[in-house]
């Protein structure tokens, strides 16, 4: 192959503008031969082919297209195998046994019966040398480019973009590559890489200017984007705008762009264009499964009430329709949030909530109001800490009782999974403090729950996962009788044991007469294990066990009891997350007998 008999982009471009050629005929016959590569090479050979795209497509291509696609080819294959480290390959395209780089532009046959690529990736080649100067202290280089490994291009490309980001993280905003010095040797297979870096002065950021805030208040807008001027250059506090300004909801794009040249004192200016979403949004959602029925959730959104980002939510659910746990449960709540409050990362927030529950156990109708701030410490790290009141009226077998509570919830959440619907790696922890001060006969005291999980990837895209989850809860303080029941823990049912009724573990210790009531405990922990398996681009298998504990005393202590459950399921992955259908059954436990079914949107955990 000679690079310089294929490198006319002048000559394909006309090829490909002389659309009023005859189409000719569909190509009879297609060919792609990759003679001593590996599976892994092959299958980049045929992804960077413009030819096995045009010859895939439904519609037969022209002479002209294919013919374009050839010559195009020649460049996209030689690049795939430089991207593996293979810089004395060879590479043919026979068309009707002619080679492709060898017929002109406007000698292009008006049909095309066959087509030949072979390509020979010849040897790999290794780093003799794989060298960078200078080197920003703190800077780390990709693991591939280092000497004695397979020379890779795409490893050079990603060392000099870490070259550049280490001097960028210590305030260089304009470092750039200065040169690459690049020399294969074939006879010994070796490839010496140089890569000069220009460090450039440090920087400061100068001003910002912005567009497209039609509906906010730019007072507003700088409070929340906090744009970091007369501060040293971090490319992190570039980010940390762009994901305050996101995470409003407010805008569809957010885009800083940085000036081409400094200003005066080496400053740095910026432009940042925004594109607005809609004002309002509606949503809603459902799920099913065999023993709990159907749940229903909608809800309407305001994004920006007041021009400040002020966001207005209001919720509603229906659940446990056509259960057989219990009756049908009902909730309406709305909740205003206002972003960058005493702080950029500060959001405050007022809600209210009123819910009407009827369980297997007690019916209650319940009220609450509250206040709070959320905290964002990194995007990983979330504390919320809050004030509200609550009132309930509680009716059970043999009885009522009215619930009075003023309640400080502090919930902390730390998330570092992938992908929240989806994960395939990382973790999440989160942990609920709830303090509680009761009037009349509620008792006070404090609710602890914490809930984490874990995700593991393995093989080609991570196409299997494992992932535990873990959670546990107990009520220190009151007595059992004086916690508000939905205070109390029950297991069984999506949420915690899949296989085994909804909230069908309690524990059986209140007295009306001589009976014996059922009631939720004041401890619990369950857990799962799932194996998810990609079985096509699309489609996934699940194999699941869940276990769940409740005890009547707090840190589990009492009357207790256990069940557990195990099924499998399966996957279809679409935009907002996989479509999950699962089917469980008990394996321990007495709480319930049969198949459930699970039906909803995104992995079960």
């Amino acid at each position: 192959m000679r690079p310089g008999r294929w490198a006319r982009p002048a000559a394909v471009a006309l090829a490909a503008v002389l659309g009023w050629a005859t189409p000719g005929e569909a190509l009879d016959g297609f060919t792609f031969q990759t003679p001593g590569a590996d599976k892994d090479l092959r299958s980049s050979l045929l992804g960077a082919s413009l030819l096995v795209q045009s010859t895939d497509e439904k519609t037969p291509q022209g002479p002209q297209d294919l013919f374009a696609a050839a010559r195009a080819d020649y460049g996209r294959l030689l690049g795939a195998l430089y991207a593996a480290g293979r810089y004395g390959g060879v590479i043919n395209i026979l068309i009707d046994g002619r080679e492709a780089s060898d017929i002109a532009a406007l000698e292009v046959p008006s049909k095309i019966g066959s087509i030949k690529v072979t390509v020979d990736p010849g040897p790999l080649f290794t780093f003799r040398q794989a060298r960078m100067r200078p080197y920003a202290p703190g800077t780390e280089l990709p693991r591939e480019y280092l000497d004695t490994a397979p020379a890779k291009s795409t490893a050079i490309v990603a060392a000099a973009g870490a070259g550049v980001d280490g001097w960028r993280a210590l305030g260089h905003a304009k470092a750039g590559v200065e040169t690459q010095k690049i020399t294969a040797d074939h006879r010994s297979r070796t490839i010496d890489s140089w890569i000069f870096l220009r460090p450039g002065p440090v920087v400061t950021f100068g001003s910002v200017t912005i567009e497209g805030h039609e509906r906010m208040r730019p007072a507003r807008l700088a409070r929340i984007a906090d744009f970091p001027t007369g501060k040293r250059f971090d490319p992190d506090e570039l980010d940390a705008v762009i994901r305050r300004l996101h995470r409003t909801g407010v805008f569809k794009s957010v885009t800083l762009t940085e000036d081409e040249t400094l200003g005066p004192g080496n400053t740095l200016g910026y432009h940042l264009a925004l594109v607005e979403e809609k004002k309002r949004r509606m949503g809603a959602g459902a799920e099913w499964s065999t023993a709990d029925g159907a749940a229903l959730t909608a809800y309407w959104m305001h994004r920006n009430l007041f021009g400040g980002a002020e966001r207005l939510k209001i919720d509603g659910e229906i659940t446990g329709i056509s259960g057989s746990t219990g009756g049908t449960d009902y909730a309406l709540g709305v909740r205003l949030d206002r972003p960058a409050t005493f702080s950029r990362d500060t959001t405050a927030f007022v809600e209210a909530r009123i819910e009407h529950l009827d369980e297997a156990d007690y019916s209650a109708d319940k009220a609450s109001i509250g206040l709070g701030l959320s905290q964002e410490f990194s995007p990983q790290l979330t504390v919320t800490a809050g004030l509200s009141y609550e009132a309930a009226d509680v009716r059970y077998k043999g009885g009522k009782q009215h619930y009075q509570l003023i309640a400080v919830p502090t919930t902390l959440a730390w998330d570092r999974r992938d992908k929240p619907l989806d994960a395939t790696r990382g973790f999440y922890l989160g942990a609920t403090a709830t303090p509680f001060l009761g009037f009349g006969s509620t008792g006070n005291g404090a609710q602890l729950t914490a809930d984490g999980r874990v995700y593991r990837g393995f093989g080609v895209d991570d196409r299997v996962v494992l992932a535990a989850r873990v959670q546990m809860g107990t009520v220190v303080g009151p007595t059992l009788l004086s916690t508000p029941r939905d205070y109390l823990f029950y297991t069984g049912g999506g949420g915690t044991v899949r296989g085994q009724p909804y909230q069908s573990l309690g524990v059986n210790v209140l007295r009306a007469g001589p009976a014996r009531l059922r009631t939720g405990g004041m401890s619990f922990a369950a857990g799962s294990v799932e194996a998810r398996v990609d079985v096509t681009a699309k489609i996934g298998a699940v194999a699941f066990a869940d276990v769940g504990y409740v005890s009547a005393q707090e840190f589990f202590g009492g009357l207790d009891g256990w069940h557990a459950g195990a099924g499998a399921g399966i996957r279809y992955a679409t935009p907002i997350g996989p479509i999950r259908l699962d089917v469980a059954a008990p394996v321990a436990g007495n709480t319930g007998d049969g198949m459930q079914i699970y039906l909803g949107i995104g992995q079960a955990f």
